[in-house]
C-alpha cells in the first residue's frame, strides 16, 4: 500500500467514525508514520482529499456489487446484495456509510466533497433503478424503490449504531425488495 493509500484509509477510518471535521493532517500524519507536511505531497487540501475519499468510496462501493443484470443471470437477487454491503459496513466494519455520513454533513462540506458525495447517491440510485428495472419492475416503480431502498437502509444504519443494536437494522431489511 502506497502512502496515499494509507492516507486515504486513516481518512476513511476517521470519517466513518466521526464525520468530516474528524480529521486533519496532523492526525492523517501520526496515523500513518509522516510528518504533518508530508500529506501536503499527496493532497493540497483537506478538500481535496475528501473529495478523493468519497470518490473512491463510491467507486469501490459499486464495484463490489458489479452489474445487476449480470447477478441476476448468476441467479441471485441485485437487491439482496446491495442490502448485504450495507449490512456488512454496521457489522463487520462497525461502522457508517462514508457518504451517507457526509451526506449528513453536505450543507458543510467543501464543494469537491460535496460533489463526490452527491456522485455516491446518484450512482447507487441509478444502479438500483437498473437493478428495479431487471426485475421487470416499471420506470416510475423503479425510481421510487431505489429512492425508498437507500433512503431504508441509510437510516437503518444511523438508528441502529445510535442504539447500539444491529437487530434493528435486520427488523427492516425485509421491507427492501
Amino acid at each position: 500500500m502506497t502512502k496515499k493509500q494509507e492516507l486515504i484509509k486513516a481518512a476513511e477510518h476517521r470519517v466513518r467514525l466521526g464525520g468530516y471535521s474528524n480529521f486533519s493532517f496532523r492526525d492523517l500524519a501520526k496515523d500513518v508514520g509522516m510528518k504533518s507536511a508530508s500529506v501536503h505531497y499527496h493532497f493540497a487540501t483537506k478538500e481535496d482529499l475528501g473529495a478523493e475519499l468519497a470518490r473512491n468510496y463510491t467507486d469501490a462501493f459499486l464495484d463490489s456489487l458489479g452489474e445487476p443484470i449480470v447477478i441476476i443471470r448468476d441467479g441471485q437477487d441485485p437487491i439482496e446484495k446491495y442490502v448485504a454491503n450495507f449490512r456488512h459496513a454496521l457489522i463487520k466494519d462497525k461502522k457508517m456509510c462514508l457518504c451517507g455520513l457526509l451526506g449528513a454533513e453536505s450543507d458543510a462540506l467543501p464543494e469537491k466533497v460535496k460533489y463526490q458525495t452527491r456522485r455516491f447517491f446518484e450512482m447507487n440510485l441509478r444502479w438500483l433503478e437498473t437493478a428495479y428495472l431487471a426485475k421487470n419492475e416499471s420506470a416510475a416503480v423503479a425510481s421510487r424503490k431505489a429512492m425508498q431502498t437507500v433512503s431504508l437502509l441509510e437510516g437503518a444504519m444511523m438508528i441502529s449504531k445510535c442504539l447500539e443494536d444491529n437487530s434493528l437494522f435486520e427488523q427492516v431489511t425485509d421491507l427492501v425488495a
